[in-house]
């Protein structure tokens, strides 16, 4: 005989959720549909661990918003506890550190109230067959994370041009104007008028204060001379 489908196979399902209209709703809603069976609804977070660890049930549909342990940490004991049973948050919550915090708490999907009935049903057999789904909002939030630029490095004293920070290094290494103007190339007065615009930028009354603060923040650290090498012993 074949094994039964995944398609065709009854679900088990949990609902947690602390409002009992929309809890009975969706209890009702769930248990109206073939392929379903729901084997118990609870009103908080504590409620939904310790049913989901009695009940082993497929998937557990999950509130965030909830009395004592929310739903999050509750997401986070279940899938640590049984692994074995699926998370879907079904929420209003649709603000990005909700979302990607259920996300590290291990559920495998996550959809808005107002979801249709087709999309809380695929949503489920998604989710207990280990696969991620997630509703067309947040599912475009994610990608526009993860498709986003990385984030600029922090580098010190942003404000300062990188020419600047050049000049500033220099002074932190306690080089004066004349040396600064040799050693990157530039006029006297070039230099003096980078000086005056770092001081004015930092804040500072003059070239000790900037030395403190430049290397507070890592600058003025020079190379390390070369070792010298030894000449060989005459015989």
């Amino acid at each position: 005989m074949a094994p039964e489908a995944a398609s065709d196979r009854v679900l088990r399902v949990l609902v947690a959720d602390d409002h009992p209209v929309v809890r009975r709703g969706l209890v009702a809603l769930l248990g109206s549909l073939d392929g379903l069976d729901v084997v118990g609804e609870v009103a908080d977070g504590a409620e939904a661990v310790r049913e989901a660890q009695l009940l082993r049930p497929d998937v557990v549909v999950m509130d965030v918003s909830m009395p004592g342990i929310d739903g999050l940490e509750a997401t986070r004991r279940i899938t640590r506890a049984v692994p074995s049973v699926a998370v879907l948050v079904l929420t209003l919550h649709d603000d990005d550190d909700t979302v990607f915090s259920a996300l590290q708490a291990g559920a495998g999907g996550y959809l808005l109230k107002g979801a249709g009935q087709d999309e809380i049903v695929r949503a489920l057999r998604s989710v207990a067959a280990g696969e991620a789904i997630f509703g067309p909002g947040v599912a475009q939030r994610i990608l526009g994370y993860l498709t986003s630029p990385p984030p600029a490095p922090d580098v010190a004293f942003p404000a300062l041009t990188p020419r600047e920070r050049e000049v500033l290094d220099l002074i932190a290494r306690g080089a004066s104007n004349a040396r600064i103007s040799t050693e990157l190339g530039l006029a006297a007065k070039t230099v003096g008028n980078h000086v005056s615009s770092i001081f004015a930028k930092l804040a500072v009354a003059g070239r000790a204060e900037a030395i403190v603060r430049a290397r507070e923040q890592g600058l003025g650290r020079a190379a390390p001379a070369p070792t010298p090498r030894r000449r060989p012993a005459q015989g």
